[in-house]
């Protein structure tokens, strides 16, 4: 492959390490040295020079990767595959849109340990020499998915080339472009478009929410699809119908509404149809959740809105209360569904007086249990760098596992996604758990990854993804680390451990509320 020639993937690790080691000490160098001196052409110069080694060295980096992977180097690390080693141990941003890349532009090995060229030769010879970078690539590889599959694989392979030569000048921006001319030759009247297309196009996405709590819906809807929700917005989002900022506005869909009032409703409707839209689809969603739709539980959770908030908060009208669903909801929307019966508010304050120590009368955690659980470990699953919701979460025997004499304590309880519930145990590359009882995090479920010892041991971690709020909350008000509790079973008998954690009670208290059961309705 062209742009490489420096760098041979038959040398020995020893000789790769020591070229790694060597890069790092010339981009230390680069690092302090100073463009004083320069002229305005090599400053230039040294901006395209650096941006073209940023390049190739993501093309290198591929088969870096295929290194660890062609060896199962990431399994003897403890990761069970390699998308988990690229996201835990590289912490690759996107490892789902790099192995995309690396399945397009590297050379990867058959079978019969033969090595192939690269799916995408012409993408991967321009991103080797630097000329492309990944986000090039992406696009490229955009517009290749997005042409229809009866397409010939000449045709296709030309698209490839032709998107390629044109990346070596354009930015990806123009690519995007350029690919739609593409696929528009190719398929000018869409007759090559068939079901298999949009059945492999078809996808619905909930971005994450951004500063301002708000989150974008993208995606492809399939004909039916969209035939089906033209028809919801037509009942649900005419205008006037389902406007929160109207009280008189008619709810549900306009064949039930009075049509009087409807007229009326619409004369004083300002939205445009976007806002429209998004609050028929409010009004669907409410719907279906006080509707009964979704059954009567979930997880062991009843399928509604379980929003969380400090008694602080809730006292003082200020912050984001956290849902089992892992979104956040401004102070002012937590008060107003906390006016409605179908919904749950857990409130934290000192203690609860509801059964939360099974011990081992039974397996299953109960409903008590799986609030206190949410409200003590955040919404969503406690191993390291999940981002499942709660609201799709097993309960875990965190301290001891129920097979080998576990209790069913909320103390020794945790929220696992299925996928990493069904990971711990004691083989390599799967994990050990426990539960903290030293320090700031007390009460909190630690993972351990378990490695083949031929390394240095992978160190506990707590997954603070869904606690990044409460920290810095408790860094703005001066709060000091809560009070540790020394609760290991060996200091202590089990009514001693229970008497001592019911009066501390790690903080929490956890209910199933209505609004008007706090003494605040009205």
């Amino acid at each position: 492959m062209g742009g490489c020639g420096a760098v041979d993937t038959t040398d020995s690790q020893s000789e790769i390490v020591a070229l790694y080691a060597e890069l790092h000490n010339v981009l230390d160098r680069i690092c302090v040295a100073s463009s004083t001196s320069a002229s305005d052409l090599e400053v230039i110069e040294a901006a395209e020079s650096h941006e073209r080694a940023v390049k190739r060295m993501s093309w290198i980096g591929h088969r870096r990767v295929l290194d660890v992977s062609d060896r199962a180097a990431h399994i003897k690390a403890g990761y069970r595959s390699l998308h988990a080693f690229m996201a835990a141990r590289l912490r690759i941003t996107n490892p789902t849109r790099r192995r995309r890349h690396m399945e397009a532009v590297a050379q990867m090995y058959s079978m019969q340990g033969e090595l192939l060229p690269p799916a995408c030769p012409e993408t991967a010879a321009a991103l080797a020499e630097g000329a492309i970078g990944p986000d090039h690539v992406e696009q490229i590889l955009k517009t290749l998915r997005h042409i229809p599959s009866s397409v010939t694989a000449e045709d296709r392979s030309a698209a490839e080339t032709l998107l390629a030569q044109h990346a070596r000048d354009f930015d990806p921006a123009t690519v995007a472009r350029l690919g739609a001319q593409v696929i528009a030759h190719l398929d000018p009247d869409g007759r090559l478009t068939d079901d298999h297309d949009r059945a492999r196009r078809r996808g619905l996405t909930l971005g994450k929410q951004d500063s301002q709590s708000m989150s974008a819906l993208s995606g492809a809807l399939d004909p039916i699809t969209r035939a089906m929700f033209d028809t919801l917005l037509d009942a649900w989002a005419a205008p006037g119908m389902n406007n929160p900022d109207d009280e008189s506005s008619p709810c549900g869909g306009k064949i039930d509404a009075d049509p009087k009032g409807l007229k009326e409703a619409a004369q004083r409707d300002t939205r445009s149809q976007a806002k429209r839209n998004h609050d028929a689809l409010t009004a669907l969603l409410k719907a279906a959740l006080d509707g009964g739709v979704l059954g009567k539980s979930h997880r062991g959770l009843p399928p509604h809105l379980i929003v969380k908030i400090t008694e602080s908060e809730l006292r003082e009208r200020a912050g984001l209360g956290e849902t089992a669903g892992g979104a956040h909801l401004p102070i002012k929307d937590v008060i107003e569904l906390a006016a409605e019966a179908h919904h749950h508010l857990a409130v934290f304050a000192d203690h609860t007086s509801e059964i939360l120590y099974l011990g081992e009368a039974q397996r299953l955690a109960n409903r008590s249990q799986r609030f206190a659980l949410f409200a003590r470990d955040g919404a969503g699953c406690t191993c390291p760098e999940c981002t499942q919701p709660f609201t799709r979460l097993e309960i875990h025997h965190a301290e001891r596992d129920w097979a080998d004499g576990g209790w069913t304590d909320v103390s020794d309880l945790a929220g696992a996604c299925p996928k990493h519930n069904r990971m711990v145990g004691p083989e390599v590359g799967q994990w050990t758990t426990h539960i903290i009882r030293e320090g700031p995090d007390t009460g909190r479920p630690a993972w351990t990854l378990n490695s083949d010892a031929t390394g240095p041991p992978n160190l506990p971690r707590v997954n603070r993804i869904h606690h990044v709020g409460e920290a810095l909350d408790r860094l703005l008000r001066g709060v000091p680390p809560s009070p540790t509790v020394d609760a290991r079973r060996d200091d202590m008998s089990r009514e001693e451990r229970r008497r001592v954690q019911n009066a501390v009670s790690m903080g929490w208290v956890v209910r199933a509320v209505r609004w008007e059961d706090l003494g605040l309705a009205g």
